[in-house]
Formats: structure tokens, C-alpha cells, sequence
């Protein structure tokens, strides 16, 4: 049976829309996956969604079945308030075409923050679809919107650069009126990390947990200890977990996270599907 959303289209809808605009503070909706929505100040942010069954149907006849374990929470055309998204790199679950194309259609066009190394696959993979592509680097910055982003390098699971030394994998410490997140995209540890978040001094930080098994066959990303410790020796004001309960072949419970949290003393937050959370800057 899949897990049912704490909020699920029609009320998931009336809760973001309900949710205060204050400047002060950024309401967060997990969408599951590494799939979040932030609203501030009445603006609106879609990190790397994935609202399509498009895995799944695609492995279904393989031997690596995407089996989904969380039901959908809302369908992409139903966000058509949004108009900036980010891909933190190419994989379907960060760059889905059956979420993206329908989304762009509702809203009437997007601007999509992604890796500047990965602007030419994104263009043949979504051509003609009323995307606006911006393209970012590691150490780079660039605002859409009123939303400031700032490029780091991710390992999944090693720094993989084109020619031209530009990053297929970026995670987003991302600003807005005071208040600052980072959304790493599927990351290992890496020696690149911890000095540019530290700066940054993160009231949040969103940070997969599902480990890296070789035995799954897929690009590994932090497990709940490395995420619980990244968190801390980057001085975050809260850490919230994701990247668990959307496939069963590639997922991990939330307690080691939970108890290594516990452990070092860094503030955290389980989100479920479908649920919000608020927060305001330190």
C-alpha cells in the first residue's frame, strides 16, 4: 500500500495558497523525493521536482524496478503559480520531462536554474517546451526573481566537470529577504563542501539520506550519519531530510539520521509527503 501524503491535491493546494506571505518567513512544502516547494513573500521556488510516475513506467520490465512507496501529491499542472525551478543535475528524478513540460504549459513558461555543463542535454531533452534555461557553476551567483542562487559542487558520486571545468552536479544555497537554504541535490561528501556552507551560514539545509549501497546500481548520495554530520560542522539552524520513500530498491529509514542528530546536538525536522514546515532567518 503506498504512503498516503499528509496533504494531497485539492488540500495541498488550499495549504499553500493559505499559507502567509510575510517577508519574515519561508513556508516549505516537501514534495517527496528531493522534490520541495518554498513560498516567501508571496513568491514561490520548485526544487527539483519529480511529480510523474515517468521511472516507474520506464524500468518497469527491467530488473531494477522503480517501484513507488509514496503516492503522488499533487499533479505539476496544478503549481502553475511557480515560475522558477531547479534541476540540480540530469537524472530523471531532478530533471523529469513529465513533470517540467506540463508545468511549463500551466504556468506559462519557466526559468529553470541547472548546471551550465548540462544546458545543452536539457535543451535536446525538453525543446520548445517554454522553458527559459539559466545556466550556473560552481561559485557562481545569479538572482530569478528575487530568489539569489549560489552554485556548489556535488559529488554523485564523484565532482564530474565537462572540458571546460563546469559541474554536472550543483546543490543551490539559495537567499531570500534574510533567510537562507541549501538544497544539495544528490551529493556525496566532499572536501568542496564544508567551506562554502559554513560562510553561508544556512537556516536550513535539505540533504538526501538514502546512503550509497553499490548492490543498487545507481550514484549514491550522503547516509543519515553523514548528513546529521554534515549538517553540524556546517552550523545549520535545522537539517531536514529527503531522498527516502520514493523508490523501495533505493531508500533507508530515517533513524540513523534521527539518532545521529540527536547524538551531536543539531536541530532537525522529519518532514512526510504533502506536509509544511516555517521558518525564519537566524
Amino acid at each position: 500500500m503506498l504512503i498516503k501524503p499528509v496533504l494531497q491535491n485539492g488540500a495541498l493546494l488550499a495549504d499553500i495558497h493559505n499559507a502567509s506571505n510575510g517577508g519574515d518567513r519561508l513556508h516549505l512544502w516537501w514534495l517527496g523525493q528531493s522534490g520541495f516547494l518554498l513560498k516567501c513573500a508571496g513568491e514561490f521556488l520548485l526544487l527539483d521536482p519529480y511529480l510523474s510516475d515517468s521511472l516507474t513506467k520506464k524500468y518497469a520490465k527491467s530488473d531494477k524496478p522503480h517501484v513507488r512507496m509514496t503516492d503522488l501529491c499533487i499533479s505539476p499542472e496544478k503549481l502553475d503559480m511557480v515560475g522558477v525551478v531547479t534541476s540540480s543535475h540530469q537524472h530523471t528524478d531532478h530533471f523529469d520531462e513529465e513533470t517540467l513540460r506540463p508545468l511549463a504549459k500551466a504556468s506559462g513558461g519557466i526559468k529553470l536554474v541547472l548546471p551550465e555543463a548540462n544546458l545543452p542535454q536539457a535543451r535536446k531533452r525538453l525543446p520548445d517546451s517554454g522553458i527559459e534555461y539559466l545556466g550556473l557553476n560552481d561559485g557562481q551567483s545569479l538572482t530569478v526573481n528575487g530568489w539569489e542562487f549560489t552554485g556548489v559542487a556535488a559529488a554523485h558520486n564523484q565532482v564530474d566537470r565537462d572540458s571546460q571545468g563546469r559541474c554536472h552536479y550543483l546543490g543551490f544555497i539559495i537567499r531570500r529577504n534574510g533567510i537562507t537554504i541549501y538544497h544539495s541535490g544528490d551529493t556525496k561528501w566532499h572536501d568542496g563542501l564544508i567551506e562554502p556552507l559554513r560562510h553561508a551560514r544556512c537556516d536550513l539545509m535539505l540533504l538526501p539520506i538514502n546512503g550509497d549501497k553499490p548492490e543498487r546500481r545507481v550514484a549514491g548520495n550522503l547516509n543519515g550519519t553523514e548528513a546529521a554530520a554534515l549538517a553540524k560542522a556546517c552550523d545549520a539552524g535545522l537539517v531536514v531530510p529527503c531522498h527516502y520513500e520514493m523508490f523501495k530498491f533505493n531508500t533507508d529509514t530515517t533513524e540513523e539520521f534521527v539518532a545521529t542528530c540527536t547524538r551531536l546536538g543539531q536541530a532537525h525536522h522529519l518532514m512526510r509527503c504533502g506536509s509544511r514546515l516555517t521558518v525564519g532567518g537566524r
